[in-house]
């Protein structure tokens, strides 16, 4: 009972990038990058292991940004000249690529960090990919009809690499669609339609992880707008409810989220946030049990896996350590009460 994984990153380490940030300047370039970006990833490996997580993942160190570490290897993007345009609904601004051409992948995205995971742990491994609508979210649209019709492109392309990864041995692919809380009516339609279009033909195990965002001032900010009830879930869960995906990660802890909204996932795994990633707060054991604990009100515990609210990328690292730490112990600490 109670699996443990991460959402999916990590943060860097100071010798490879800026700490603290999400969208990090590298420390170095070329082969000495390639090497420190592998390193990173090993060490990643060995903290979690050691902190007793069940599902193992690279903790996005060779990506500068979650989107954008795809983008990088994708023809049809014009990064030259970038764009400033608003995002998630306008929550804050950023200067983005341009989809100014047909879209086609240069090649592998992912198969060196995919196959470095694979060759050096046991245990499950999980591998991370942005969702179709997340990327047409954080990306300017130059050639492509419609949101629609970009989000479908990117979705051929995401199925592709999905398909290499679990020809690489990764037990289970995760897209990250942030933008199914912002964009509700679409992301139960064509949303979730273009995930599936990303997860077509897999055989793995796959995941949607839908979360309120990183611990960022724009995020913390526009939570506080959200009332005492944060019910975007209740919109797009039962479209999930209905799909192929297997498993869905959400927010639970320190959230406004109504926990019985979780009972709308029947069938599916439910990946249950027990870790806040907007405190430098360092969960304790009885914590994370007790979030457990009130989500088995909704979920079959042989269907809960404990895990973070979202990504750890702009936390401290010892702070991180701590986080994954206390997530292990929690379910442990919880198998103990509700056998």
């Amino acid at each position: 009972m109670f699996h443990t994984a991460i959402a999916g990153s990590l943060p860097k380490p100071a010798w490879l990038a800026e700490t603290g940030k999400l969208w990090p300047k590298w420390q170095a370039e070329g082969d000495a990058l390639a090497r420190a970006k592998a390193d990173a990833t090993l060490l990643w490996i060995k903290l979690q292991e050691d902190a007793g997580l069940d599902v193992i993942g690279d903790g996005e160190q060779s990506r500068q940004h979650f989107v954008h570490g795809f983008l990088e290897q994708v023809e049809g993007i014009d990064f030259a000249n970038k764009v400033e345009i608003g995002i998630r609904n306008d929550r804050y601004k950023a200067l983005v690529p341009q989809v100014v051409a047909p879209l086609r992948l240069k090649g592998r995205v992912h198969a060196t960090e995919a196959r470095l995971l694979r060759a050096h742990t046991s245990r499950q491994i999980k591998f991370t990919l942005p969702g179709p609508m997340t990327i047409v979210d954080t990306v300017a649209n130059s050639h492509y009809a419609d949101r629609v019709a970009m989000a479908f492109a990117f979705a051929e392309l995401l199925n592709q690499e999905a398909l290499a990864l679990q020809a690489d041995g990764v037990d289970i692919i995760q897209f990250d669609e942030p933008a199914f809380n912002v964009y509700l009516d679409e992301a139960a339609t064509w949303g979730v339609a273009a995930l599936e279009r990303a997860a077509q033909g897999l055989t793995c195990k796959t995941a949607v992880h839908i979360c309120y965002g990183y611990g960022i001032e724009a995020n913390i900010a526009w939570k506080k707008t959200l009332g005492d009830q944060w019910r975007q879930y209740e919109t797009v869960f039962p479209a999930l409810a209905a799909s192929r995906i297997d498993q869905v990660s959400l927010e639970c802890i320190h959230s406004q989220v109504p926990p019985e909204l979780m009972a709308l996932l029947t069938g599916k795994e439910v990946m249950v946030g027990v870790i806040d990633v907007a405190s430098d707060v360092v969960e304790s054991p009885e914590d994370v049990a007790d979030t457990i604990g009130r989500a088995l009100q909704f979920v079959p515990r042989h269907r809960l896996i404990a895990c973070t609210n979202c990504g750890l990328a702009p936390m401290q690292r010892g702070v991180a350590e701590a986080k994954l730490r206390a997530l292990a112990a929690g379910a442990a600490l919880a198998r103990q009460r509700y056998v």
